[in-house]
């Protein structure tokens, strides 16, 4: 059973790798055999050398995902790299919180460019590739908030959503060509994107109350899922959103 979940010999893309959660997939990923390609705008040294550690190979591939202008160069430089491309994680997003009576358009489009648009378009040009060799796996992350509107980030909660559904529609024609697609939705975790909420010392405990594992996620524990969902135990597995959220959306 055990070998179900070896990556041995695969190449993962895994945008935004350079902190948090994309750093902990990643290097779960690693661990579990897979030589990764991390495509973001900040170095990722520390994410290299977790990688390098586990004894696999690394490239950073330098990317503003805040357009789809970088991702035919994100693919190539994959494919450059060890000549497949098995593994897409479309970990990179951004948040703005403002009351919704005060959001820019300018928020608005950076937060949906970011968390959709170049979303979609990289799992386009991967999936490409995919379907030529009959096999791929695509990981979208979601969020709490494609199921729940949640509190001053209305532009976050539209893309989290829609991440979900776009999932959902991949997966209906993709499944047929060999290609996994599906989403890791996690629950409040301590990384930079809630500093602000962890910060707010009312705020925080009104969230701590309600997760019934009585603590904030930590990025390693996305590192179960992130493996399943690459995995050839999940070869039957297309369009689910899999909630890691210490049970909040149980409450």
């Amino acid at each position: 059973m055990s070998n179900m979940f070896k990556l041995d010999g695969q190449t993962a893309v895994v945008t935004g790798a350079n902190t948090g959660l994309g750093q902990a997939i990643a290097v779960a990923l690693a661990q579990a055999g897979a030589d990764i390609v991390a495509a973001g705008r900040s170095a990722a040294d520390d994410t290299r050398a977790l990688v390098e550690s586990a004894g696999r190979r690394f490239l950073f591939v330098e990317a503003d995902l805040s357009s789809t202008a970088p991702v035919q160069h994100v693919i190539d430089a994959a494919l450059n790299f060890q000549g497949r491309l098995d593994i897409l994680v479309n970990n990179a997003g951004i948040i703005r919180r403002a009351d919704a009576l005060d959001v820019t358009e300018e928020d608005w489009d950076a937060v949906l460019d970011t968390n959709l648009k170049t979303l979609f378009f990289l799992s386009q040009a991967a999936a490409g590739h995919m379907a030529r060799q009959g096999a791929g796996k695509i990981i979208n992350i979601a969020s709490l908030l494609s199921f729940q509107g949640g509190i001053r980030v209305p532009a976050y909660a539209a893309s989290k959503s829609a991440v979900a559904g776009l999932t959902h529609a991949l997966a209906n024609e993709w499944a047929a060509k060999g290609i996994n697609v599906n989403a890791i939705a996690p629950g409040y975790f301590e990384t930079n994107n809630t500093q602000a909420l962890r910060d707010d010392a009312q705020r925080s405990e009104a969230i701590l109350a309600r997760i019934p594992a009585g603590r904030w996620g930590s990025p390693a524990d996305l590192a179960g899922a992130a493996v399943f969902l690459a995995s050839r135990a999940s070869d039957y597995v297309h369009g689910i959103v899999l909630p890691v959220d210490g049970g909040w959306l149980a409450r």
